[in-house]
């Protein structure tokens, strides 16, 4: 082999590392963001981030960083679900969240469709 393989090779080989030290590096940040983020988010805050991410995956990926800077610097110390909801909304983000409206009636937890069903099979 001559001395210009040689390079060629080293040269692709530094690339590979260089690229698996970039991909480790946001790996880390990702976790570490989600560890500020953890210590700062209460009640359904995940839920709502989880949500949002999945409808409105360039946004959040712009606000995720903004939040953990937040975090970081103390000017954000708690937010609940309801907050990051509204606060959402009000940047102009609709989300859409599943709802089921359930009750108990004779010690069984039952949804309000079925609670109609029985209610028209009665009449």
């Amino acid at each position: 082999m001559s001395d210009a393989e040689l390079q060629a090779i080293r040269k692709a080989k530094l690339q590979a590392l260089q690229k698996k030290l970039v991909k480790k590096k946001e790996h880390t940040q990702q976790a570490n963001s989600d560890e500020i983020l953890d210590r700062i988010f209460r009640g359904r805050a995940w839920e709502i981030f989880n949500v949002a991410s999945q409808q409105y995956p360039k946004a959040m990926l712009k606000l995720k960083p903004s939040l953990v800077k937040l975090a970081l610097s103390g000017r954000i110390r708690e937010v609940t679900g309801e907050q990051l909801y509204f606060f959402l909304r009000s940047l102009g983000l609709r989300i859409r969240l599943r709802t089921h409206i359930r009750f108990t009636e004779h010690g069984k937890l039952k949804s309000l469709s079925e609670k109609i069903k029985e209610d028209l099979s009665k009449i």
